[in-house]
C-alpha cells in the first residue's frame, strides 16, 4: 500500500497579536491507503486543528502536508476546493444536513458541485442510501428521522464523489450508544472495502473500532499504536 497522507515537521501557530498559541508542534504522521485511524485527545490537545489541516480547511504555519502525493501548501483556493470535493468525504458531529431537503437531495449535493449529470447523481445517491440502510427513506426530510439515520445520510453524502479518505469529526457525539455502534460498524464496513477512514474522537469506545490510535496532548503526539484485538 502507498502513503495517502504524509505530514513532516508540521507546526501550527495561532497569533492573536497579544499571544501565540502553538497548537501543533513538529508533527510527523504517515497514513497508508486503507488504514482505519482514530485521532484522540482532550479539548485543546490539537486534534481538531490537525483535522482542519487534513481536510484542507486550514494550512500549517510550517512543515509539509502531502495528500495523495499533492503538496497542499502549493495549492490555490480553487484547487483546494476541488481536492476537498473529490478526495475527502467529511462527516460531522452535527450532521450538517440541509433542512427541508430530502435525504436523496442531501446526498446529491456534492455531485452537483462536481458537475455530475442529474440522472447519474440520482442513481448514485439512491445506491449510497441503500448501502447505508436507508433505501426506504429517500424522500424523508432530516426532521423526520432519528439522529443515527441523519448520520447515515451524512456518510452516504461523504461517499458521493468516491473520495480517497473519509474524515469523521466526533461522528457519534450526538448519538445514543446503540446508534454510535451502528455508525462505527458502518465505518468498519467501508474500511473493509478499502476506504481510508480517519475518526477524530475523545471516546475510547469509538477508538476501539479502529485499527490504529494516535493520541495528542498539548499539540504533540504522545502515542501512536496499532489496536490489538
Amino acid at each position: 500500500m502507498s502513503e495517502i497522507i504524509k505530514i513532516s515537521e508540521l507546526n501550527k501557530i495561532y497569533d492573536t497579536g497579544a499571544i501565540q498559541v502553538h497548537a501543533l508542534k513538529n508533527i510527523n504522521i504517515s497514513i497508508e491507503e486503507g488504514e482505519y485511524v482514530a485521532i484522540m485527545g482532550q479539548s485543546g490537545s490539537g486534534k481538531s486543528t490537525l483535522m482542519n489541516i487534513l481536510g484542507c480547511l486550514d494550512k500549517p504555519t510550517s512543515g509539509i502536508y502531502e495528500l495523495d502525493g499533492i503538496d497542499i501548501a502549493s495549492q490555490t483556493e480553487r484547487q483546494l476546493s476541488y481536492i476537498r470535493n473529490k478526495k475527502i468525504g467529511f462527516v460531522f458531529q452535527s450532521f450538517n444536513l440541509i433542512p427541508r431537503t430530502s435525504a436523496l437531495k442531501n446526498v446529491e449535493l456534492p455531485m452537483v458541485y462536481a458537475k455530475i449529470g442529474g440522472n447519474e447523481r440520482r442513481q448514485r445517491a439512491k445506491e449510497l442510501l441503500e448501502k447505508v440502510g436507508l433505501g426506504d427513506r429517500l424522500e424523508h426530510m432530516p426532521n423526520e428521522i432519528s439522529g443515527g439515520q441523519k448520520q447515515r445520510i451524512a456518510i452516504a453524502r461523504a461517499l458521493a464523489n468516491k473520495p480517497a479518505i473519509i474524515l469523521a469529526d466526533e461522528p457519534t457525539g450526538n448519538l445514543d450508544s446503540a446508534s454510535s455502534v451502528e455508525i462505527m460498524n458502518l465505518f468498519t464496513e467501508l474500511n473493509n472495502e478499502g476506504v481510508t477512514v480517519i475518526v477524530v474522537t475523545h471516546e475510547d469506545e469509538v477508538a476501539e473500532f479502529t485499527k490504529r490510535v494516535i493520541k495528542f496532548k498539548d499539540g504533540q503526539i504522545i502515542e501512536d499504536r496499532k489496536v490489538v484485538r
